[in-house]
């Protein structure tokens, strides 16, 4: 694939971490983002397109959503970024990204966001729209209606004592500040306790073609995939057979050919 920039923006759902990356990147570092010191890394060579831009979602670090396909950044309060004393939300961690971007001297690129990193795409692409090409909007929604009541009614009770094991090895392993891993668990609750997301009027407005992608078992309803796509011109649908949540970051042979084809295809032939 292309030149990656990456984003590890967490939610609450995904996966284990990996044990590390699957590629050497061909630079790392800190950017100065926002008073935050955020780490990234740069995988690939480019090909004449934009830049791709990876948004995990809902782990501590970037091994989980994307170990299968490419590491990324990490958001503040996750992975190697520090925190900052101020709660989660898609509206920072899309300015977040941005501002990374523009640090970068990336003036446009084609955003991924799986999970909650769909969300923060999509806010990117309303806050930022110059700044974002295309979307792949991949097991996420942008209402609550989007999936199933139980899912929302989840995070009530949610407890830390919830979190998988790998979870919390894989935050307390890579965070600057290891103690603080009950208020990364609160924080990202938090975040999905009070999501109101987006109306069906902002969606339509969005003029970065998507591809969206969920499994056919997923905790975003395939009714609700299928209306996104309509909403946004120029956008595809693909609901992968056989797939939950948490199996989706391993469809990386089903899912790296579409997400290739979409972003490279002319816009004039869209």
């Amino acid at each position: 694939m292309r030149t990656a920039l990456g984003l590890l923006f967490a939610a609450l759902l995904a996966t284990g971490c990996a044990t590390g990356p699957t590629s050497k990147p061909l630079r790392t570092g800190y950017a100065p983002v926002n008073g935050l010191q955020v780490y990234y890394e740069i995988h690939g060579k480019q090909n004449g397109r934009p830049p791709l831009l990876l948004l995990h979602g809902g782990d501590p670090c970037w091994e989980t959503s994307f170990a299968e396909v490419l590491p990324l950044f990490d958001q503040a309060g996750h992975g190697r970024t520090a925190d900052r004393n101020a709660p989660f939300t898609f509206k920072a961690s899309a300015d977040d990204a941005a501002a990374l971007l523009e640090y970068l001297k990336v003036p446009q690129a084609d955003w991924y966001g799986y999970s909650n990193g769909g969300s923060i795409a999509l806010e990117g692409a309303l806050r930022h729209p110059g700044m974002v090409r295309r979307i792949v909007f991949q097991s996420s929604a942008w209402s609550r209606q989007g999936s199933p009541a139980a899912f929302w009614k989840s995070f009530d009770k949610a407890r830390l004592a919830d979190m998988p094991i790998e979870f919390k090895r894989a935050y307390i392993r890579t965070s600057p500040h290891p103690g603080r891993l009950q208020s990364y668990f609160d924080k990202s609750v938090q975040r999905m306790r009070t999501f109101k997301g987006w109306t069906r009027e902002q969606v339509r407005s969005i003029k970065a073609p998507m591809l969206v992608v969920v499994g056919d078992s997923d905790i975003v309803l395939p009714a609700h995939a299928a209306e996104t796509a309509s909403l946004v011109k120029g956008s595809r649908l693909a609901i992968l057979p056989g797939t939950d949540h948490m199996q989706m970051v391993h469809r990386a042979n089903l899912l790296a050919p579409m997400i290739e084809e979409f972003l490279d295809v002319p816009d004039a032939k869209r």
